[in-house]
C-alpha cells in the first residue's frame, strides 16, 4: 500500500510547505502550520505522457463571449440583497461569518423559507438537531411547509442526497463540522475544513447550484479554517453585533458579482432580523440636552451615506503617558490627527486622556471622519456644544489641508433629509448647486475649520 503523502499549510496565508516548520517564510507566522493529507491520485496513460486534457474544448476571445445580465434570485431581504449585489447567482458560494449569537442561523433560515415558496431549497444543519430548528421557525413564526431539512456532516453523503432532490439553494450550517471519510483528520480541522468546502464549491459549480456557507469567527475577529478557503468563494460577508445591541450589520468583504464594503442594518427582535431601510435614523438618536465633544459625520458605506454620531472626551491625565482610546476608528490615525491639530490647529492636547467613539457600533475605515474627529475633540477640550444641527466631512492631510472626499454631493443631500442646517465641508466638495435647506460652508485648512465653530 502507497504510503499517504502529506502536506504542512498556514492557517494564516494559505502557504503549503513540504515539512512542518515553526514559522511561515511567506506570512512569518508562528506555528501556524497545519498537517493536511493529500489523497492519492490513480495516474493515467494521459497524466504520465505529461498531458491530461480535454479535446472539446472551446477556445473564445473577449468580443464573442455572452454579455447578458446575470440572472440573480433575489432573498426577500432588501438589505441582503445590497450586500449580495442584487441577489443570488446560480452557482455562486457565499461564506457568512460572525460570532456565536450574531444571527446567521436565523437570518438564512429567514431568507430560506421565504425561497422555499418559489424555488427548490434544502437546509443542511450539522450542529443543531431538526427538531431545534423547527421550533426556531415556529417561533419566528415563517412558513414551514415548502423548506427541504437534512441533518448530516458527511459530505459525501450530502451531495449524493442533494444530486436526488435538485435544489436550487443549499445552505450548509456550518462548514466546521463537515467531514469526508478520505481525509484523516477530525472535524474542524484545517484538512477537513479545506477539502470539505472544495468538494462542496465543485459541487456547486458543477450543478449551478447556490451555496451558502456558515462560518465561525475566532477571538481576533477572523473566519476559522484556512485563508485558502477565501479564495474557493465567491462572496464572503460578516455578520457583526454586540450581544447587549440589537441592531446587526452585514458587510461583505469579496464579492465576485458586486461591489464590497457593502453594509447592510438589521434589528434583532422577538419575530427575528428585520432590516433597517433608513439606518442613519438609529444611529442619530442623540440626547435633547446639547452636550459638548459630539458632532455628526457623513461616512460613505458601498453605494450610499450613512450619518453617524462621533463622540469625544478629553480630560486631565493623572499619568505620565496620557491615554489614547479609540473604539470603532484607528488609534494610530488618531495619534495622528492630535498631532495635526496641534501643529497647523495651535491646540495642545498632549498631557490631556482622548477618548473617542463612533455611536452604534459602527466601524469607520475612510478618512472622511477626520474633521468631524477633530470638531468633536475640540468641542470637548473647550467645552463648547457644536450645534446638533451642524455636520462635518473631509480628509484632513499632515500639512493642515482639507481634502476632498468622494460623493460630497450625495452626502450632503442625506444630510439636509434628515434636518441638517449647517455643513463644515472641504472647498472641493461645495455642490455647484445650492442645496435647500442647508448651509454649506468650505474649508481649506483645519484652521478655517475651527474659525467655523468659534
Amino acid at each position: 500500500m502507497a504510503k499517504a503523502k502529506t502536506a504542512y499549510v498556514c492557517n494564516e496565508c494559505g502557504d503549503d510547505f513540504s515539512k512542518w516548520q515553526g514559522q511561515c517564510t511567506s506570512c512569518h507566522a508562528w506555528n501556524s502550520l497545519s498537517e493536511v493529507r493529500l489523497s492519492s491520485a490513480k495516474s493515467s496513460p494521459s497524466t504520465r505522457s505529461g498531458y491530461a486534457g480535454n479535446d472539446n474544448a472551446v477556445v473564445q476571445t473577449l468580443a464573442e463571449i455572452d454579455l447578458e445580465d446575470i440572472p440573480r434570485v433575489t432573498t426577500g431581504t432588501t438589505e441582503l440583497d445590497r450586500v449580495l449585489g442584487g441577489g443570488l447567482v446560480s452557482g455562486s458560494v457565499i461564506l457568512i461569518g460572525g460570532h456565536p449569537g450574531a444571527g446567521k442561523s436565523t437570518l438564512l433560515l429567514q431568507v430560506l423559507c421565504y425561497l422555499a415558496e418559489r424555488n427548490s431549497a434544502l437546509y443542511v444543519t450539522g450542529e443543531e438537531s431538526l427538531q431545534q430548528v423547527a421550533l426556531r421557525a415556529k417561533r419566528l413564526g415563517l412558513a414551514t411547509d415548502k423548506l427541504q431539512m437534512l441533518s448530516e456532516t458527511n459530505v459525501e453523503q450530502l451531495c449524493l442526497t442533494a444530486q436526488k432532490l435538485k435544489p436550487k439553494i443549499i445552505v450548509v450550517d456550518s462548514i466546521q463540522v463537515m467531514h469526508m471519510a478520505e481525509v484523516q483528520s477530525a472535524p474542524g480541522s484545517v484538512a477537513q475544513v479545506r477539502e470539505s468546502a472544495a468538494f462542496l464549491t465543485r459541487f456547486a459549480k458543477q450543478t449551478g447550484t447556490v451555496l451558502i456557507l456558515v462560518g465561525h469567527v475566532t477571538k481576533d475577529g477572523s473566519l476559522a479554517g484556512p485563508k485558502v478557503l477565501e479564495h474557493m468563494i465567491d462572496c464572503s460577508i460578516l455578520l457583526e453585533g454586540e450581544n447587549d445591541s440589537r441592531y446587526r450589520t452585514l458587510r461583505g468583504s469579496k464579492n465576485r458579482f458586486g461591489a464590497v464594503n457593502e453594509l447592510g442594518v438589521f434589528a434583532m427582535t422577538e419575530q427575528g432580523l428585520k432590516e433597517v431601510t433608513n439606518p442613519s435614523a438609529i444611529f442619530l438618536q442623540r440626547d435633547q440636552e446639547v452636550s459638548s465633544g459630539s458632532v455628526v459625520m457623513v461616512i460613505w458605506e458601498g453605494t450610499r451615506p450613512l450619518l453617524v454620531e462621533i463622540q469625544a472626551l478629553v480630560d486631565d491625565s493623572h499619568m505620565g503617558n496620557p491615554r489614547r482610546v479609540a473604539v470603532g476608528l484607528d488609534q494610530n490615525r488618531l495619534s495622528m490627527l492630535l498631532a495635526v491639530l496641534h501643529r497647523h490647529g495651535g491646540l495642545m492636547v498632549g498631557d490631556q486622556d482622548v477618548f473617542v467613539n463612533v455611536v452604534g457600533g459602527v466601524k469607520v475605515s475612510e478618512t472622511s471622519a477626520d474633521l468631524a474627529l477633530l470638531l468633536a475633540i475640540v468641542s470637548s477640550f473647550r467645552d463648547r456644544p457644536l450645534p446638533q444641527t451642524l455636520i462635518a466631512f473631509g480628509e484632513v492631510g499632515l500639512s493642515g489641508e482639507i481634502r476632498p472626499v468622494p460623493s460630497g454631493q450625495e452626502r450632503l443631500r442625506e444630510a439636509a433629509k434628515h434636518g441638517f442646517k449647517k455643513a463644515i465641508v472641504p472647498a472641493a466638495n461645495v455642490p455647484r448647486q445650492k442645496i435647500e435647506g442647508i448651509e454649506v460652508i468650505a474649508v481649506k485648512k483645519l484652521s478655517d475649520g475651527l474659525e467655523a465653530i468659534d
